[in-house]
């Protein structure tokens, strides 16, 4: 069985939209074995991710988790400014080195 379909493991994407191909384009990519909330796990990444790289005029990006047990679930840029939304320090853990330090 490939771990992708560990119910316990979560896939993620970061992807930037192209308006000019009408495209989204792969960003960022990773997984991890956690029983974290999905949502959760997408919002950090993206949060991560755009502490990397600030917005430029005109971006949209988004987060895409997929669980080993269901279905795409995904994370607009919107969503961290609307609740003031903060990173789970246990989330940050999962996340690759150079992700977690964008946040620091």
């Amino acid at each position: 069985m490939s771990r992708e379909r560990d119910p316990g493991c979560l896939v993620w994407e970061v992807q930037l939209y192209e308006p000019f191909s009408r495209v989204w384009i792969c960003k960022g990519y990773g997984r991890a074995i956690t029983d974290a909330d999905p949502a959760e796990v997408g919002r950090a990444v993206l949060a991560c991710q755009l502490a990397r790289a600030p917005v430029r005029g005109g971006e949209t990006f988004r987060a895409v988790v997929r669980t080993g047990s269901g279905g795409p679930l995904t994370v607009l840029a919107d969503e961290l400014a609307d609740r003031n939304w903060t990173a789970d320090p246990s989330i940050c853990r999962l996340l690759p080195a150079y992700l977690r330090d964008a946040l620091a």
